[in-house]
């Protein structure tokens, strides 16, 4: 792939897809919006991060090898790049590595997800000075470890099963899940809470607002519909549901301007204030592939976005917590999912010698193998009615090496694309030439 001969057009391409892509979110949130596009401003890689929309709407025209009929109808991350990786608790009570940020899960190639996630480590990789040569080795190392796992799953019923945890992984990856268990539910609540007269509320924070009569009643009723969403019981541990506060909040993170949220704190597992419980009810947003994937059995088998995310990431993980679930609120889906200590972001900074990365990338490349194969005919849901791991082995064909090749090189390009595309993002933002977006505010 290669960058546009003329950058007025390119331009014209990267405003109207961004413009296309979040105008209701600008029109409701501008200032959210603004503070989005600042973020985006600080680096190529930032950018990346936060216009996936552009990425789909590149993949739409480009050619793609790696896809027949069913290897273009995979349950893919939506938004694979290197930073969206970490630790959660699972449904069993595990502290796992895994894929994480859930928002733009939808069905389509899976050569996309590896696409996206190698042209993100290329971008990384260009802050850390390494060469080309560099890279391109350590992608290999991924994407070998991606097809590895693969082939295992290939050759075994218990996909579902496989999990990255402190006993099977090591480096970066295992010192992030030792970290992780050191962490309290207590210690998350000394953060968001305070305790007055004996129970504990929401700290007062700019970020967080009180509600009002009426729409405390809506998030309530919506919270009622959300525990019919839930997995059936018997869970690990109960939970009583009682609600003892209620705040709206902001969005999350360069992909959720503009997007409404509320934490609500519930009776934990029992009485002992140690042990409340922290839910996020977040407004779904429509993923960036789903712009591109032009199919109506897929779009018709979800309620709404926040159903589309809460399906998608049980699907995904296979053993997502015990809390995952949807609601709507006016009609607009919400996914709910626990605000949980228990979940850390793999943190690249101090990762800066090809030698202490590449173990990490080859344990990256087994999350994504098993991201994408339990989410298939294993799973709950019906959309996926074959393993992917065949598919993948049919799709491949004895053709490895070239797949691999194939991969190595777009990542370089399109980083390549990408850091051209940047210049012209913030060139174009400073001259107010964004619809709706000021550069000042």
């Amino acid at each position: 792939m290669t960058v546009s001969p003329d950058p007025s057009d390119r331009t014209d391409v990267i405003v109207g897809v961004l413009t296309e892509a979040f105008a209701d979110l600008m029109a409701a949130d501008p200032a959210a919006f603004r503070t989005k596009f600042r973020k985006m401003a600080a680096d190529p890689f930032a950018f990346y991060r936060g216009s996936a929309c552009l990425f789909y709407a590149d993949m739409a025209t480009a050619e793609d090898r790696w896809c027949d009929e069913r290897t273009s109808r995979v349950w893919i991350h939506g938004d694979l790049h290197a930073e969206n990786f970490g630790t959660y608790m699972d449904a069993d009570g595990r502290i796992v590595f895994d894929v994480n940020d859930f928002d733009e899960a939808y069905l389509g190639h899976v050569s996309w997800d590896l696409r996206r996630f190698a042209a993100s480590f290329a971008l990384m990789s260009w802050g850390k000075a390494f060469s080309d040569e560099v890279i391109s080795d350590l992608l290999t190392g991924y994407l070998n470890a991606w097809l590895d796992q693969v082939e295992a799953f290939g050759r075994s019923d218990a996909d579902r099963d496989f999990a990255l945890t402190v006993h099977n992984t090591r480096g970066a990856v295992q010192e992030l899940i030792r970290r992780t268990a050191t962490r309290t539910r207590l210690g998350l609540l000394d953060r968001m809470t305070v305790v007055e007269r004996h129970e504990r509320r929401f700290a007062d924070s700019p970020r967080n607002r009180r509600l009002e009569d009426a729409e405390r009643d809506e998030v309530l009723a919506a919270l009622a519909r959300y525990e019919a969403t839930l997995p059936p019981r018997p869970w690990r541990r109960e939970v009583a549901y009682d609600v003892k506060d209620l705040v709206g909040t902001g969005g999350f993170g360069i992909g959720s301007a503009g997007l409404p949220a509320y934490n609500v704190l519930l009776e934990g597992y029992d009485e002992a204030l140690e042990n409340d419980v922290v839910l996020s009810l977040k407004q779904g947003n429509v993923p960036a592939p789903s712009r591109i994937v032009d199919d109506s059995q897929i779009r018709q088998y979800f309620e709404h976005e926040g159903h589309r995310t809460a399906v998608s990431r049980r699907a995904l993980q296979s053993h997502a917590s015990q809390f995952l679930g949807y609601t709507d609120v006016r009609g607009t889906g919400f996914v709910v999912a626990e605000l949980s200590p228990y979940e850390l972001d793999l943190d690249w900074e101090d990762l800066t010698e090809p030698a202490d990365i590449r173990p990490v990338l080859e344990q990256l490349g087994q999350a994504t193998a098993k991201l994408h194969c339990v989410g298939d005919a294993d799973s709950d849901h019906t959309l996926v009615p074959f393993q992917t791991e065949d598919a993948i082995a049919t799709m491949l064909d004895g053709r490895r090496q070239e797949f691999v090749d194939d991969l190595v090189g777009f990542a370089h390009s399109y980083a390549r694309r990408t850091q051209e595309d940047f210049r012209l993002f913030v060139d174009a933002f400073r001259a107010g030439a964004i619809p709706g977006i000021s550069s000042s505010g």
